[in-house]
């Protein structure tokens, strides 16, 4: 289905904690395959969303419709490139999910979605309101994989310049700097239906 960039503004934010700082400079390459629940990840569940370790994967499971939930790694980054198996699990293929990068704290990221009827999208939190980066609204891609499918996301920071691959293909490449560094995470989110669940295994951050 395609939709609008005024859906994507409208997904409220769970209240999820995600700290401020993490470890500072963290060394490259770092890896996490979720087979540990002890490797420090800050994921919680409330209502709307249940986020946490679950069989060797990160899984985040949506309940209710127009909401957003993620994991964050405690870890601070600034140049690096990020790789990530997303696998969609359930619910309706309308939906969002990706990686979220330098995380300076809840209210300001970079968000580099996909959606299982094969959409991308690059946008921007400020604190009020959702910058799109990668067009007017979400772009239509045959490198992604439809459904109850696992893509391979990367995203490569360099400076101000970031580019998403899914599956080994370029999407979008997009300047910005008002972020240099911070956390990243693991996120999902649903529009008009719940169920959303996604799975995510073998995240590996490296050099650029």
């Amino acid at each position: 289905m395609n939709r609008c960039l005024l859906a994507v503004m409208s997904v409220a934010l769970v209240a999820l904690p995600v700290a401020c700082g993490g470890q500072v400079g963290a060394s490259l390459p770092w890896s996490d395959d979720f087979s540990d629940s002890a490797s420090g990840w800050l994921a919680e569940s409330d209502a709307s969303a249940e986020v946490g370790y679950h069989n060797s994967v990160m899984r985040i499971l949506i309940r209710m419709p127009n909401s957003l939930a993620w994991a964050s790694a405690e870890r601070e980054f600034s140049n690096f490139r990020l790789a990530v198996e997303a696998t969609q699990v359930a619910g309706p293929d309308d939906n969002e999910y990706g990686v979220l990068i330098r995380m300076k704290d809840p209210d300001h990221f970079y968000r580099f979605s996909i959606s299982g009827d094969g959409y991308y999208l690059v946008s921007k939190y400020n604190g009020e309101m959702w910058e799109t980066l990668s067009g007017d609204d979400w772009l239509f891609s045959d490198a992604i994989h439809l459904g109850t499918a696992t893509n391979l996301l990367e995203v490569v920071c360099q400076g101000g310049t970031m580019t998403l691959f899914v599956n080994g293909i370029q999407l979008v490449e997009v300047n910005d700097t008002s972020y240099s560094r911070g956390d990243v995470g693991l996120y999902a989110g649903s529009f008009f239906e719940p169920g959303v669940e996604i799975h995510f295994d073998n995240v590996r951050v490296e050099a650029p």
